[in-house]
Parts: C-alpha cells; structure tokens; sequence
C-alpha cells in the first residue's frame, strides 16, 4: 500500500496543500483548529513525513551533530543532555556520536554528519581537527568545539579554564598540609589532561618543598585508575605520594577502589585524593570525592545556543566562553 502523500492529507482535513505545510512547519500561523484537523488527518492516514525531501528543499537537516570524548563519563553525558534539550527547545534534536578519543571514529562521525546535512557540529575533538572543520564550514555546516578551545581561534568554543582548575586542585592538597603531589592522568595528547597537569605543575613551583610527579595513564577511565592505585600502594611508604590529584572523576573512583576498598591505604589519613569533573557518583563514593566542578550543563546549553546563531548567520565572529571551575571539598581530602 503507498504511503499517504500531503495532498491525501490536504483532501481528509479539507484544507489546502499549502495549509498542510504551514502545520508541518509554521504552525504558529495556523489557528488551533486547523492544527488539530490536519493532525487527526495524518494519524488516520499514517502520515510519516519525509524528511529526506525536506532536507533536499532547505539544504540542511533539523538535527545538530555531537561527538563527546567518552560515552563512557559522565561528564560528556550530562553536556549531551544539556545539549538535547536546548536543542528541542528550538526545534531542532541531537544525534550523539562517542570518538572514545579515537580519530578515525571521530572522522567516520564527520563523515555520517556531512551526508545528514546536520545543522552543525558540535566537537570535542581528539587532536587538531580544525583542517577538516574549516571544510564543513565551507559547505554550510558551522561547529562550536566543547570543552576544548580553538587552536586558532577560528572556531568558537565553550569550555572550562582546566589550567585554573588544576592549579585549584593543587593549591588546595597543598594548604591540607600534602607536600608529595602525584598527578595521575593520561594520554596528555588530550587538551584538558594536559592542561590540568600544567596548572598543577605551576602551583607547586611556587611552593619550595612540594613536589609533583606525573603518574601517566593509557586512558582517563576507572580501570586505569585501578591500575594507578595498585602501582602506588606496591611502593615502599617513604617513596609514595600522600596526596593524588586524578586528571578526572573516573580515574580518582579507580584509584579509590583500589587505595581503600582493597584496604591497601586508608583515604585520606596516608593519602588524600581530588578529582576533576565533579560526577554524580563523586559525592556517593565510599569516601566521599573532592572535585573540581564543571559546570557541564551550562556548557551543553551554551554551546549549542552559539552553533544555532552561527547557522543563521555564518559571518558572525567566532567567540570564546570560557567557565571558571569551582572546588568540591569533601572527605576524601580532609585537613590532617
């Protein structure tokens, strides 16, 4: 049986062809009971809009692409959320893809982006993807990088000052009386580990007796933060840390399973413990999770509020917003 067509949809409601789009796409012109006619005329009819015609006629697609770091924190999951919803409110829905800091699954997300003729992008890029952003752009299909900020300017970025969230984080371990700092974190090919770490590093050179060494990781995720806290705890008491600054949430969770769950070192009497990110699952943890916060749904709202205007208006001038962090203090980094 063929699908109804908005002629067919048109001749149920006895209203024009015209009408029938108006209600499909400018329903604020039409009167309510016009509306309810043509709508009660699609579900008789099955009605099913086809969007690819659509797309066809405005160039572009009422979907807005974003590609997070990692599905797999939650962190990225509530930007995206953020993001959807300040995205329905304008019409417009999310598809979600997760790079899980790969640059080819970053790349074939561009690529699935550019063929849907999304609205625009949103990114939080792996490496420098600037080259291929400037090509999309060129074909009408704006990005705002998230949580990132442009190598170049040329794009507009919403993210937060990582390297005043690091320094936050060590300034604090330092003032609870912690004089041997190890930063755990990984690859720091990623911009906002390499950017923690050096906030953390300029911190300590103001301080004369701290130290601070890089315990590096494959990736910011709590297996790796397990494996972390079983290489410190295998060190001899006078060769260990007494306080870890976790280059994110995940990581400090790993390492808090291993140092206390695992009974190996108690949490925060031998070693104190920060984060970054500040997660739900930070202040349920079995010691409660010192954090630096983001402000992550800020983050989704606004970055999908500058790609929008971009789309309307491609000249506009490329902006910056950039987010203070804001220290969580809680058990796991009390004063000795």
């Amino acid at each position: 049986m063929a699908s109804a067509s908005v002629k067919d949809v048109a001749a149920l409601a006895q209203v024009s062809v015209g009408t029938v789009s108006n209600v499909l796409n400018r329903p604020e012109i039409v009167s309510a009971e016009t509306v309810e006619r043509v709508h009660q005329a699609m579900e008789k009819l099955s009605y099913v809009r086809n969007e690819a015609a659509r797309q066809l006629r405005l160039g572009h697609s009422q979907a807005i692409g974003l590609i997070t770091l990692s599905g797999a924190n939650p962190f990225f999951t509530d930007v995206a959320t953020a993001a959807e919803n300040a995205a329905a409110d304008a019409g417009y829905s999310v598809i979600v893809g997760n790079s899980n800091e790969r640059q080819d699954r970053e790349a074939g997300y561009l690529n699935l982006f550019e063929e849907l003729r999304v609205r625009g992008v949103l990114l939080s890029p792996v490496g420098d993807a600037a080259d291929r952003l400037r090509r999309m752009r060129d074909r009408g299909i704006p990005a705002v990088l998230v949580d990132r900020v442009s190598s170049d300017s040329t794009f507009s970025s919403v993210s937060v000052d990582d390297v005043a969230g690091g320094a936050m984080a060590a300034e604090h371990l330092i003032e609870t009386g912690r004089t041997r700092l190890a930063f755990v974190g990984g690859p720091v090919a990623i911009q906002q580990v390499a950017d923690r770490l050096a906030g953390a590093r300029s911190v300590v050179a103001r301080h004369p007796g701290v130290t601070l060494e890089f315990v590096d990781t494959a990736a910011p995720d709590v297996l790796e933060g397990r494996k972390a806290g079983q290489a410190i705890a295998d060190r001899a008491p006078e060769d260990r840390p007494d306080a870890v600054f976790a280059a994110n949430d995940l990581l400090a969770i790993g390492l808090l399973q291993t140092l206390f769950s695992d009974g190996k070192l108690a949490v925060p009497e031998e070693i104190a413990l920060i984060g970054y990110d500040d997660i739900q699952f930070a202040g349920a943890s079995v010691v409660p999770l010192t954090s630096i916060r983001q402000p992550s749904h800020l983050i989704g709202e606004t970055a999908v509020q500058i790609l929008l205007e971009e789309a309307e208006n491609p000249g506009l001038e490329p902006r910056r917003v950039l987010y203070q962090p804001e220290l969580v203090v809680r058990a796991s980094t009390a004063r000795r």
